[in-house]
């Protein structure tokens, strides 16, 4: 594994952490790898420790190439500052690709509450002008092949999370902006296919969110997969001890299941390894035998 670090902002508070996988004959049928792109929680106010590396590093063990987004957050947040951060940390990642062993077309991102609104706002205004002209990216380099969101914060209007919203309004009227923060509202046929976790007891960010997005990409044929588990607290992370920074409530053993299932509907979506090739020198229903001198 090797790991690289790119400044995307002048002063370096907007960077990106690359985790890839060293390439090695023995995994030839690795040699081109889908990723996973994190985007931390925080309100727009932070990006968690919690909801960066160790997502990143979880998936990397899973086959993928990862890495972490830090993206603009207050008092640089007025929209679409960090959606235009991540536009092009989405270029970089697809410049990259042929270095990388990497496959520019199965490029998911994975978004935790205020980073899920992030990942949503990617994947529903990739294509937005004024995003793609203010991002400076070349148009498309900047589409999701596939969303993560995870409890995430969705919509700017009843069950909205006020913190998130507010952070990128920065100071303007938040009823001129409400279509552009409303996830829901954007989504389309132009919308990747999505993978959604959120529990009915979040308290930070209500269910709806969840069941919002869901529902518009219904009402738009967009596939999904949608996993409310009835416990857990905000911001779970792995929902295990390794995220849990020491509290109880921060681990539930059925909310942990959320990261297995979405590896398994990221590896359905983009296609598992081949290994249909037969192994030279293998002579099926033939074993060893011991010879003695």
């Amino acid at each position: 594994m090797k790991r690289e670090y790119f400044a995307l902002s002048e002063d370096g508070r907007v960077n990106l952490t690359a985790y890839l996988h060293n390439p090695s004959p023995e995994l030839a049928n690795l040699s081109q790898r889908p990723a996973v792109l994190v985007l931390p929680g925080g309100g727009y106010a932070f990006t968690s420790d919690r909801e960066a590396d160790p997502i990143a590093l979880a998936f990397l063990a899973q086959g993928f190439h990862a890495f972490v987004l830090r993206y603009s957050i207050v008092p640089y947040a007025a929209f679409p500052n960090s959606l235009c951060d991540t536009s092009r940390a989405m270029e970089l990642i697809r410049d990259h690709a042929a270095d990388w062993g990497l496959d520019p077309n199965k490029i998911a991102v994975c978004g935790f509450s205020a980073g899920g609104h992030l990942t949503a706002s990617l994947g529903t205004l990739w294509n937005d002008p004024e995003v793609v002209q203010q991002s400076g990216v070349k148009p498309g380099s900047n589409q999701p092949n596939a969303l993560i969101l995870m409890y995430p914060v969705i919509t700017a209007g009843p069950n909205a999370h006020v913190g998130s919203i507010q952070n990128l309004a920065a100071g303007r009227d938040v009823e001129s902006l409400r279509a552009r923060l409303s996830c829901e509202r954007n989504v389309g046929p132009h919308t990747p296919p999505s993978f959604i976790f959120h529990t009915y007891m979040d308290q930070v960010v209500p269910v709806e969110n969840a069941l919002l997005f869901a529902g518009a990409l219904g009402q738009a044929d967009v596939p999904f997969e949608l996993h409310i588990f009835q416990n857990g607290v905000h911001g779970l992370s792995l929902s295990n001890p390794l995220t849990s920074n020491g509290f109880a409530e921060m681990t539930d053993v059925d909310a942990a299941q959320w990261f297995d299932l979405s590896v398994n509907w990221l590896w359905r979506l983009f296609g598992r390894p081949a290994s249909e090739t037969p192994m030279p020198g293998y002579v099926p229903g033939v074993r060893a035998k011991l010879i003695t001198p």
